[in-house]
């Protein structure tokens, strides 16, 4: 099936998305997103700053490796230092010192991981920190006065993220809920310089997702999230989804893939027409040792890189490929040297920027799903040289 290319810009409020080129053979599109903030091309990787920070990395690093937008979270944020507190410091970029554009999840991720310690209602949440125990409550109102004061430049929706697997009739109940908490989160929204993604839940039930982004597309967000992914399913199933669900939404609104993060999922997800990803796999990886190659993962505590003088991959142009060895690598994870952390840390965020690059050139010359087939084929081993 060959897809009619679509060029212009769109006007969505706040932002502006314009698709530059789309792929004939596949959904991929490259396109470009201005915000008050800058602008970055897409598809394009998020790394994530849960709290504020990319961890064991300087803003500088960051947009060495070729970063453009970064996350950071509402529920971590609100928790610690508390959005007052930044909003009065002139909000989250000066806080940071992060010029560039960021997207700040509205929490409902991290209150579906406290299970065990929150109440849902109508209204919204009731949880425990996990930090002293506190009593809270996060609604979609409360959740849009969080990120109105941290100063994001794209902002999501709050939602309820379910489990996986789920009974279909609580899935069905939480799709109703997520969408009603979306209605909310529209009528609050005070910031005309933040744009709002709405997030298509549904777990793996296609008439679910289905009913979910129906619902959302006819409230006009400026963009549509995919959530509810990555907790536990496995790659088949989420293929299918994402696919599935892509169906469901606009061509001519960013499309954005949350928490998955693999670079064999992110191709995938590319080529079904996703723009936007984020996920901790690099920068997390990268702290536990585990550094992402063209050939595949390479594990640096492993003794057979103990005498090893190549970078970790030959092909790679980042800071610590261009001036360290395997060898000292290894050395520094060994001994549990904080470099070794930042050094990981900037090698992976790099490959990841990089990968984006490499599939945003390739869809710009009509040559994705060589690029693709060349990327699975260096990949099959699963472990680098």
């Amino acid at each position: 099936m060959r897809f009619a290319p679509f060029c212009g810009y769109i006007n969505i409020d706040t932002l502006e998305f314009r698709i530059i080129h789309k792929c004939g053979t596949n959904r991929a599109r490259l396109g470009e997103i201005k915000t008050p903030h800058g602008s970055f091309e897409t598809p394009v990787f998020m790394p994530v700053g849960t709290k504020g920070s990319v961890k064991a990395v300087t803003p500088e690093e960051l947009k060495d490796a070729g970063v453009n937008i970064i996350l950071a979270n509402t529920y971590h944020l609100y928790l610690r230092p508390g959005h007052k507190i930044i909003e009065r410091l002139g909000g989250l970029h000066q806080f940071m010192n992060w010029s560039g554009p960021i997207l700040t999840d509205s929490g409902g991720f991290q209150v579906y991981s406290l299970a065990r310690l929150r109440t849902i209602s109508d209204a919204g949440v009731t949880f425990q920190s996990h930090l002293d125990g506190s009593t809270h409550f996060l609604g979609p109102e409360e959740a849009m006065g969080v990120q109105k004061a941290l100063g994001a430049d794209i902002v999501m929706a709050f939602d309820e993220c379910v489990s996986y697997p789920a009974d279909y009739d609580y899935v069905l109940n939480s799709v109703k809920l997520t969408n009603l908490w979306a209605r909310r989160c529209l009528d609050s929204m005070e910031n005309e310089d933040q744009a709002l993604f709405g997030i298509v839940q549904g777990g793996m039930y296609t008439d679910l997702r289905e009913m979910s982004a129906r619902a959302l597309v006819d409230m006009d967000f400026d963009g549509y999230a995919l959530g509810g992914l990555s907790v536990g399913e496995d790659r088949e199933t989420r293929s299918r989804v994402i696919e599935e669900t892509r169906d469901f939404l606009p061509d001519d609104k960013p499309v954005y893939l949350m928490g998955v993060g693999t670079p064999g999922d992110i191709v995938d997800a590319v080529m079904a027409g996703v723009d936007m990803f984020d996920c901790v796999m690099p920068t997390r990886n990268a702290r536990n040792g585990t550094l992402f190659t063209s050939r595949g993962k390479l594990t640096i505590k492993n003794a057979r890189y103990t005498d090893d003088e190549r970078p970790i991959d030959e092909n790679c142009r980042c800071y610590t490929c261009a001036h360290f060895s395997r060898a000292y690598l290894r050395h520094l994870f060994m001994a549990k040297e904080f470099l070794a952390y930042r050094l990981n840390t900037i090698h992976n965020l790099y490959y990841y920027s990089r990968l984006m690059e490499e599939m945003r050139q390739a869809i710009r010359e009509d040559r994705l799903s060589g690029y693709c087939h060349g990327f699975y084929e260096n990949q099959k081993s699963g472990v680098a040289l």
